[in-house]
């Protein structure tokens, strides 16, 4: 594992941009430091150690991605997501913990967008055991990312989505004044408005959402 960080750090360092760092950096509120490398550059110059013959062992993931969370620059987590999109299709019923552990440790929209819908979305079609205790746990704690994954796990399940659960959850976490719950309830239900507009239109025709939730969710209708 130290050998495969230690090849990406290289990289990164290797292509550091204080003047791009810095605007990054005022992007998301000067919470993480950068290097300074955007998106399609890092995917990019990190290409090769996603290659099969770079690639970790699935059993090695969750301490390489427990490390890359402790580094403090944005791009090591970035990568980590890149990482993890080369294993989407292989999540067995433990990862839910670490995927836990990325949700509420160095949480910002960038990252927890990504494991919502991405990981977590695939994992509950794998596991759906899972979801109802899962939910439950994170809708009733305090935590607002894990919060917002309950909203946006459904994002991409179409003629899928459990209506039910749905609205549930939204009843659960509407009306707060939280803008990333407010602007996630309106995204999943914009996003399903493509699939079912009737169910999505009747649903904010009889309740009250916020503005934002609102707007969000009318886009597409």
């Amino acid at each position: 594992m130290n050998g495969y960080l230690d090849h990406l750090t290289q990289t990164l360092q290797g292509n550091a941009n204080a003047d791009i760092a810095n605007q990054q950096r005022a992007y998301l509120r000067n919470q993480f430091e950068h290097f300074g490398i955007k998106s399609p550059v890092r995917r990019e110059i990190t290409k090769p150690l996603l290659t099969k013959e770079l690639l970790p062992e699935k059993e090695a993931v969750p301490e390489i991605i427990m490390a890359l969370w402790d580094l403090p620059q944005r791009e090591y987590q970035m990568f980590g997501l890149d990482l993890l999109a080369k294993f989407i299709k292989r999540l067995e019923a433990q990862d839910i913990s670490w995927m836990e552990y990325m949700i509420t440790h160095k949480s910002w929209w960038d990252t927890v967008d990504f494991i919502a819908v991405n990981l977590v979305g695939n994992y509950f079609k794998s596991f759906p055991n899972y979801i109802q205790p899962k939910i439950k746990e994170w809708v009733e704690s305090d935590n607002l990312w894990l919060q917002r994954t309950t909203l946006l796990f459904q994002l991409k399940w179409k003629e899928a989505v459990n209506r039910d659960l749905l609205t549930e959850l939204i009843y659960q976490l509407n009306g707060s004044n939280e803008f990333f719950l407010n602007k996630a309830i309106g995204w999943v239900l914009r996003e399903y408005s493509k699939t079912n507009p009737s169910w999505v239109s009747a649903f904010i025709k009889n309740t009250h959402l916020s503005s934002l939730s609102h707007r969000e969710a009318s886009k597409f209708l």
